[in-house]
């Protein structure tokens, strides 16, 4: 479905496990392909670059739970943890506030079975690197940002 700004939601056919592998892994679970990978990391940015916060939300669980460096100084938390979608629509509408010259550019996707690291740069050449661990139902659960210089 078409935002505000025109982008839409990406369609992701995520593979999911058909039955335990070695007790670790449980049927329905999300297996991360490459394609998708990439699908889900450039929807991202393109919705971050549109300051399209609807869009931007779509790819996270109402559960979420975010841990960024950033959260901690903009929220003035020393654990830097965002908790529920609520919460992280507002740390998020904040941010884009604060920095409405905010741009993204993607430098590298990595995924794993369950999770995808976005690796990217902003607008000041700062580098980030975002863990990303992708629940049962296709969106994000989980996010631990790291950041370089």
């Amino acid at each position: 479905m078409p935002s505000a700004t025109g982008l839409k939601t990406p369609q992701l056919q995520w593979r999911r496990t058909m039955r335990p592998d070695s007790g670790r892994r449980r049927s329905g679970e999300i297996i991360v392909t490459r394609d998708d990978a990439w699908k889900l990391a450039e929807h991202w940015i393109a919705a971050w670059n549109a300051h399209d916060l609807e869009q931007i939300l779509t790819h996270y669980e109402e559960a979420i739970e975010l841990t960024s460096p950033v959260a901690a100084q903009l929220l003035g938390t020393s654990d830097g943890k965002v908790v529920g979608i609520g919460n992280l629509r507002a740390y998020f509408q904040r941010g884009l506030e604060a920095y409405p010259e905010l741009r993204f550019r993607l430098e590298d996707v990595l995924w794993g079975l369950n999770s995808v690291v976005l690796y990217y740069t902003n607008h000041k050449g700062t580098r980030t690197a975002e863990f990303m661990e992708i629940s049962a139902n296709g969106k994000v659960a989980r996010v631990v940002a790291n950041y370089g210089g």
